[in-house]
């Protein structure tokens, strides 16, 4: 089905902090999906829990089967729409790599830990993870995913966050929390599916 005139165009993508030569097989956004599938931090959402509660039996919820369920709600939401499926998906599948252990107790924690130095936001954690903790490749740090898949794993930002993100990276991802912009449609509908599985689920 052919994407809507609305939708984010993988061929028209921003690009990438450090520039990468196109591939024949695969667009952008189909890249930056394979690449947090392969991640350390991705693996490691299967440790996390999405809320802990210690239920009977051993069927939990983690961050990997939480992230799993919205990257298929916003496929299938997204297709209804006509909007980009892979760039939903990507954004989907990376939007809780910062996550803490120990659900939103462990959040909570951290976040309390961490007040006298602006507490913890797991969006902010979860750019920082695929933009410079990731080391899988020798020429950068980070994955090096997409403006558009980067835009839409920071779903929201303080003002001072955003003003310290946009020193580095000026007009980056970060902008729209200064200058009232809306991300992509796609970041969008990752938000509302990860709202809708969070509501249906835990």
């Amino acid at each position: 089905m052919p994407l809507a005139l609305y939708a984010s165009q993988a061929a028209a993508s921003r690009g990438r902090r450090h520039p990468e030569p196109a591939v024949r097989l695969r667009n952008a956004f189909q890249r930056d999906r394979d690449r947090i599938v392969h991640s350390t931090a991705f693996r490691r959402l299967v440790y996390k829990t999405q809320v802990f509660v210690n239920h009977e039996g051993d069927l939990f919820r983690t961050r990997l089967t939480h992230s799993l369920e919205v990257a298929q709600l916003g496929r299938a939401i997204g297709r209804g729409l006509a909007l980009d499926e892979d760039l939903v998906e990507a954004i989907a599948l990376a939007h809780d790599l910062g996550h803490t252990p120990f659900g939103h107790a462990g959040q909570d924690a951290l976040h309390d830990c961490m007040r006298e130095h602006g507490g913890f936001e797991h969006n902010l954690q979860s750019l920082r993870v695929v933009d410079s903790l990731e080391a899988r490749y020798p020429a950068f740090d980070g994955l090096n995913l997409s403006f558009e898949t980067r835009e839409g794993i920071l779903k929201h930002c303080s003002r001072r966050d955003a003003l310290a993100l946009d020193a580095v990276e000026p007009g980056g991802v970060a902008r729209r929390f200064l200058d009232g912009s809306q991300p992509g449609l796609e970041a969008q509908l990752t938000n509302l599916a990860d709202q809708i599985a969070y509501n249906a689920h835990d």
